[in-house]
């Protein structure tokens, strides 16, 4: 399992802090949701499989909240808490779902209903042991250390407790990051972390039966304009080496000149999104805090 004081792997030299920009205004993310709630749905498919009666939800970087909502109907006895960095999120969530409730009513064990909360994925404010079901749905890959997530997940998840997540993978606006190419060596998009990463992080962090699959999801533009648009809304650059200065009209140019190169024979331009999915469980201990084994009998079956 990943300590706190063990080093850890970054993903990318993300800002959180310019993360929480992008995402400070909930119109310009808007335009974005309809993969949001594509990749839920197939989430929830997923979830369908796995036998769970979860008392405690968290939904890891809800958003605008419309997980929430879902999860809630899927489990209407249990907590469902969303977590956010961003508070203009939070703002938004709030009106899709329930008001919250008040800060002794939400530290009261086995409540059910929404409660929404302002902090960071991985760091999360809640104890030990605290969770059964923790849901992050295209979020993971904002953060610049998934493996102290994973190890931050699985320390609030109860034994038998189940993460599930979506993210982007590496294929992720291959066609944009062609054409900045041609514009400067600047890095302009996420470096996503692969699907195979993700499952030795995983199992580095202590979950068990770690399962992944990918898929590769292709939306169609008429415009340039309209696909730059909507990369803008899936939340932009938020790396810490991104060009400062402003590009000139020439290199402008030669990204979107780039661009168009890449039409289709339909005259459609594309924009791939390689979409990640894992599920896993915190298992029981193996051994005492004090480094004691831990043995567990089955009792014999009766005859």
């Amino acid at each position: 399992m990943v300590s706190p004081q063990a080093p850890s792997k970054m993903s990318a030299p993300i800002d959180p802090v310019r993360v929480r920009q992008l995402f400070a205004d909930p119109a310009r993310v808007a335009p974005s949701d309809f993969l949001r709630r594509e990749i839920a749905t197939r989430m929830f498919d997923r979830l369908t499989l796995v036998k769970t009666a979860p008392r405690q939800v968290l939904d890891a970087g809800c958003g605008a909240g419309v997980d929430i909502a879902e999860l809630q109907k899927r489990y209407p006895a249990a907590q469902v808490l969303g977590l956010d960095a961003v508070a203009a999120m939070l703002a938004t969530a709030t009106a899709a779902t329930s008001a919250p409730r008040s800060l002794l009513s939400r530290l009261l064990p086995a409540k059910a209903g929404i409660d929404l909360v302002c902090g960071d994925f991985g760091n999360l404010p809640f104890g030990p042991n605290s969770l059964d079901l923790v849901w992050s749905n295209l979020a993971l890959h904002w953060h610049p250390q998934p493996d102290r997530v994973f190890a931050e997940w699985r320390r609030v998840l109860r034994v038998d407790g189940l993460l599930m997540f979506s993210n982007f993978g590496p294929d992720t606006f291959r066609e944009l990051r062609a054409a900045f190419a041609a514009m400067d060596e600047t890095p302009h998009t996420l470096p996503f972390v692969d699907m195979h990463d993700f499952g030795d992080q995983l199992v580095e962090a202590g979950f068990t039966t770690p399962v992944m699959d990918m898929e590769q999801i292709t939306v169609t533009y008429d415009t340039a304009d309209k696909l730059l648009a909507d990369v803008r809304a899936f939340g932009g650059n938020p790396l810490a080496t991104r060009r400062r200065g402003l590009v000139g009209r020439a290199a402008w140019q030669r990204m979107r000149d780039a661009l168009e190169a890449g039409r289709r024979a339909d005259g459609k331009l594309a924009l791939t999104f390689e979409v990640i999915y894992g599920h896993a469980f915190r298992p029981a201990p193996k051994t005492t805090a004090a480094g004691e084994a831990i043995v567990r009998f089955q009792p014999p079956k009766p005859r």
